[in-house]
């Protein structure tokens, strides 16, 4: 639970909860920043193996199936799965903080909805609306 995606100006931020904030800006420093997020994972367990920006994580999986089919495991390198876009910043924190929660995102990507398109939720507009 120390890594955490942020969504800022239309960009993914990674920040390290670790990392003590600034003294005079009271921010941390991110460790990534991208247009889009992807995931690798095992499609049984749903295990993160990597994540971070799509062209590195895809030639990663990409290394990683070479290696495992190579070794002759063609059962794993075909579950390791990659999932890439302009995800839900809530669904991706999700999978990196519990054990599993990709296996759900993968069954709801096609319903999950545009992650730089999602409103911001107004804290008092129960009371516009009473």
């Amino acid at each position: 639970m120390d890594l955490q995606y942020q969504l800022k100006a239309g960009s993914y931020y990674l920040y390290d909860l670790r990392d003590a904030p600034s003294t005079v800006t009271g921010e941390r420093r991110f460790r990534l920043k991208t247009d889009s997020v992807a995931i690798a994972f095992d499609r049984l367990t749903g295990e993160v193996h990597q994540h971070g920006s799509p062209a590195r994580i895809q030639s990663w999986a990409t290394h990683m199936r070479r290696r495992l089919r190579a070794a002759g495991r063609l059962d794993v390198a075909n579950d390791l799965v990659v999932v890439s876009g302009p995800l839900p910043v809530e669904e991706i924190n999700k999978c990196l903080w519990v054990a599993g929660y990709c296996r759900r995102l993968l069954a709801r990507l096609a319903s999950l909805p545009h992650g730089k398109l999602q409103r911001a939720v107004d804290p008092h507009s129960w009371r516009k609306a009473a």
